[in-house]
């Protein structure tokens, strides 16, 4: 048997974090809240050489609004290979968890997985897709490893992170980010405050999410909810030139005008944010050329 590969430095210099305040700034369109907060958490989890507790955080939001992006980056920035590293570790529940009555096999299998590659490596990083769609009381066998223990089943473990992904709370975020927009509020004054009791209504209070009772939310064990806001017309048009850029191709305005109208926005009779975020640029472009 091989040795394993020695466990990572996280890039914990300013470099690595000014290039990712600097990517989050430039590539992730529309999203003033999610910038700060992941840059907070990001900050204070790299600059403490003896963190407290793993770093835990939560995406929130509808289809295409960046969670999925957000999380790549960020993954990206601390392990140099990225995704691709031994020590980041992406969990479906469709995938990995997809049969009901298999859920104590489940938790056993996920328990040990967290435990043996957190023994491997305690700068692991392990991201939960979907969390809408895992099985209530699934998720509850990685609480002992969020909290601010020294130690658990003989493994420091407090320098890995948790990032969960969820679609939930997403139509909450829709409604207060549109009542607000009516009220005349801009998108750059809309604070975390003005949407933590909709998402928390929607996704740690909900019989069907995987948080549901769950001992991360009842003994606060999630260090930030990041929530995504819907995207408005402009930013799609963002997305479109992005993405155009990205496939080597010629940036016109009117190709750009014409993706970005070809995408359903809502509510009926404002169409003020894309029902899709930018989900669907990449494979509408090819309909415009």
């Amino acid at each position: 048997l091989s040795a394993p590969a020695p466990c990572p430095r996280l890039h914990a210099g300013h470099a690595g974090n000014c290039s990712l305040e600097f990517d989050l700034a430039t590539n992730l369109v529309g999203q003033p809240l999610v910038r700060q907060q992941v840059m907070k958490g990001v900050r204070e989890f790299l600059e403490s050489p003896n963190p407290v507790k793993p770093l835990v955080m939560s995406f929130h939001g509808s289809t295409g609004t960046g969670k999925t992006y957000v999380s790549s980056m960020l993954i990206r920035y601390l392990f140099r290979s990225g995704l691709q590293s031994p020590y980041v570790h992406h969990f479906s529940p469709i995938v990995h968890f997809p049969h009901a009555e298999k859920i104590e096999q489940y938790k056993e299998s996920l328990k040990r997985w967290i435990q043996g590659n957190l023994t491997n490596c305690g700068r692991s990083a392990f991201l939960f897709d979907e969390m809408d769609k895992m099985h209530p009381g699934l998720i509850d066998v990685i609480v002992p490893f969020l909290g601010p223990s020294w130690v658990v089943y003989g493994t420091n473990y407090r320098k890995a992170i948790f990032i969960f992904i969820s679609n939930a709370g997403g139509e909450q975020i829709n409604n207060v980010t549109l009542a607000l927009w009516r009220a005349r509020k801009d998108r750059e004054e809309i604070s975390l405050q003005d949407l933590e009791p909709a998402i928390s209504k929607a996704v740690f209070e909900n019989p069907q999410s995987g948080f549901w009772k769950s001992g991360i939310i009842n003994e606060h064990l999630i260090d930030f909810v990041v929530p995504f806001l819907p995207l408005k017309h402009h930013h799609v048009k963002q997305c479109v030139v992005s993405e155009l850029v990205q496939q080597g191709l010629e940036v016109r305005p009117g190709v750009v005008q014409e993706v970005a109208d070809s995408i359903p926005y809502f509510p009926e009779e404002e169409k003020l944010f894309s029902s899709t975020g930018c989900k669907t640029v990449a494979s509408r472009i090819s309909f415009f050329l």
